[in-house]
């Protein structure tokens, strides 16, 4: 009997990164449940272990995206685990209000650390093991991209650089064979969700009001597992971010028109309220600092 059967994620190595919780856990339990072979690095190593247990005690390692050296050598090492990549998952990524008058700019600057430069050193590492036919990066990018919040302004420019280093991928990639994918998720409930939208500055601009409402998890990690199986170019979920990419001048107009007067009381609140990243950050230094 002939099988309709798709392309499936059995057999594939795949790294992931952020891989401790939220979608980067699930999807690692996912994909391990459907055959593929994982490998996991993040910051939170007992949540790391654990999901490398859940996951048939897969290779993992402890690892900050922001720090090049400490990439390279992990990457390399799971890799040697992996037996070779197929699949990259630049997962990992942080959130934090910031005023962008008045707030405080190392929110920007960690922000871009982790989300920006931690995704391009985590290709760099792993490049030349994916350029090959079945290679695939996929990258983690948002709606942010496309419609801005305010006090997301750091959030949003990280989105927008993310599908920007995307596109030029998979420009130098073509030639190889190798594919690359950006994800444009909006409201997925998970803890960077919860924590970036728990402060007074967030309750205050949106009141009872969601633009969106969150989103399971489920259809997000379903969507990123056909993605992977098919090595697809664009990546949506809830299923609506697929029409509001092409509308973002509109749906920008609706975001600023539903915030009304609560959005000055916000900023205010934003500048001074103390709001930990969604994810703890270890200690870096500043890149942005310069001797006068």
């Amino acid at each position: 009997m002939r099988s309709f059967a798709g392309p499936s994620v059995a057999g594939r190595r795949v790294l992931i990164t952020g891989a401790a919780r939220g979608i980067g856990a699930e999807l690692a339990r996912r994909l391990a449940m459907r055959g593929a072979h994982v490998a996991l690095l993040g910051l939170e190593p007992e949540l790391l272990a654990e999901v490398a247990a859940e996951c048939g005690d897969v290779p993992w390692r402890y690892c900050d995206v922001a720090d090049r050296a400490q990439v390279e050598r992990v990457v390399e090492a799971l890799v040697g685990e992996l037996g070779g990549l197929d699949v990259l998952v630049a997962n990992a990524g942080v959130a934090k209000q910031m005023a962008m008058i008045g707030g405080d700019p190392s929110v920007l600057e960690e922000t871009l650390a982790v989300n920006v430069l931690g995704v391009a050193y985590t290709v760099s590492a792993a490049g030349a093991h994916l350029s090959h036919p079945g290679g695939y990066v996929l990258m983690m990018s948002s709606i942010s991209a496309a419609v801005q919040l305010p006090l997301g302004g750091a959030y949003s420019a990280s989105a927008a650089a993310v599908a920007s280093l995307g596109a030029t991928l998979r420009a130098e990639l073509r030639s190889t064979g190798a594919k690359v994918g950006v994800s444009y998720f909006a409201g997925i409930d998970t803890d960077m969700t919860v924590r970036g939208f728990g402060t007074v500055a967030a309750h205050t601009v949106l009141e009872e009001t969601s633009l969106t409402g969150s989103s399971p998890v489920g259809p997000a990690v379903e969507a990123l597992e056909r993605a992977i199986a098919r090595r697809r170019k664009t990546v949506v979920s809830p299923w609506w971010v697929a029409l509001v990419r092409p509308f973002r001048l509109l749906a920008q107009l609706v975001v600023q028109r539903v915030q009304g007067d609560r959005l000055a009381r916000a900023i205010d609140i934003a500048r001074t309220e103390d709001v930990p990243f969604t994810t703890e950050q270890p200690a870096r230094p500043r890149r942005m600092e310069r001797q006068a």
